[in-house]
């Protein structure tokens, strides 16, 4: 039986999930935020609350934008390097998606320099926040029970295919201001109040799914398609989370989704900083990742 190491960038939110997920043994590689003249590794010395107050508050916006930057390469050798020194037989890493940045791409390389001394598998998850985290946590328990990487990747692999992020960009300031919006669409969207409702597409690109008029609006039709996404599916087979930024547009979601029958059973996780600096302290939505029922085969 294979000894299995499972890492996660930091991306994944497990630092700020809730206290029961802690004790998994996974390692975190952490991505950078530069902001206010300083950097931060992400989950260690940077809180996500002081964070989005600090975007939601300060002056002058446009002119003091946060930045991202990837792990550098001797952030990612360490835990490999432990690992192997701990006598690990094989590693599991899971990324944040490759379309939000080099990160998935950097790791994947430098574990080819390791092929001779332990197998590494990079797993481009194609989402971020704490539905990526929730993967490596399952795996983690996986391999706790004893599963086989493969089996691990499958159970994963399948998670992955049935997962969403339906998230309310409540202000387009950010979208502009890191150009991600742009010109008449930059322009009409400010005038008309205009709020996407943004999810992850096939490729792992965060995308506007539709575009309403108002906060409040959005967040109505978010909670109408994510009653969709879930049918009538009982609440066992699947987790659902709050995910947001700041805390006001989160607090509106609260009040709005009683009328739509939309309940959360699990707690929220707040956004990723590494995320949340391109969206801005204006985003409240959700996570939802099924859960394989054992008479659903694993491959689609």
């Amino acid at each position: 039986m294979s000894k299995i190491k499972i890492m996660c960038t930091s991306t994944g939110c497990i630092d700020y999930a809730p206290e029961r997920y802690k004790n998994l043994g996974i390692d975190i590689i952490r991505i950078h935020v530069i902001y206010d003249g300083k950097e931060y590794r992400e989950g260690l010395d940077l809180n996500p609350v002081e964070f989005y107050n600090y975007l939601e508050t300060i002056k002058d916006p446009k002119n003091h934008l946060p930045s991202t930057a990837m792990p550098d390469t001797a952030e990612i050798q360490a835990p490999i390097e432990k690992a192997i020194a701990e006598g690990y037989d094989e590693i599991i890493i899971y990324t944040l998606s490759s379309g939000l940045g080099g990160t998935f791409n950097k790791i994947d390389l430098i574990s080819h320099d390791y092929r001779d001394k332990i197998k590494i598998h990079v797993v481009d998850t194609k989402i971020t926040c704490f539905g990526e985290g929730f993967l490596a946590i399952t795996a983690a328990r996986l391999a706790k029970e004893g599963k086989s990487s493969e089996e691990i990747l499958k159970e994963t692999g399948w998670m992955m295919r049935h997962q969403e992020f339906l998230g309310v960009d409540g202000k387009l300031d950010y979208l502009i201001y890191n150009g991600r919006l742009k010109g008449g669409k930059a322009f009409m969207g400010q005038m008309l109040n205009i709020c996407p409702v943004v999810h992850f597409n096939q490729q792992g690109e965060i995308v506007a799914l539709e575009s309403v008029r108002t906060p409040k609006k959005a967040l109505a039709r978010t909670c109408e398609l994510l009653k969709g996404i879930i049918g009538e599916r009982d609440s066992k087979d699947y987790l659902l989370w709050h995910v947001y930024t700041g805390p006001s547009l989160i607090k509106t979601l609260e009040e709005i989704e009683p009328k739509f029958g939309v309940k959360t059973n699990h707690e929220a996780v707040i956004m990723s900083p590494v995320s949340g600096c391109h969206n801005g302290p204006w985003l409240a939505g959700y996570g939802l990742v099924f859960l394989r029922r054992p008479d659903e085969a694993l491959e689609d």
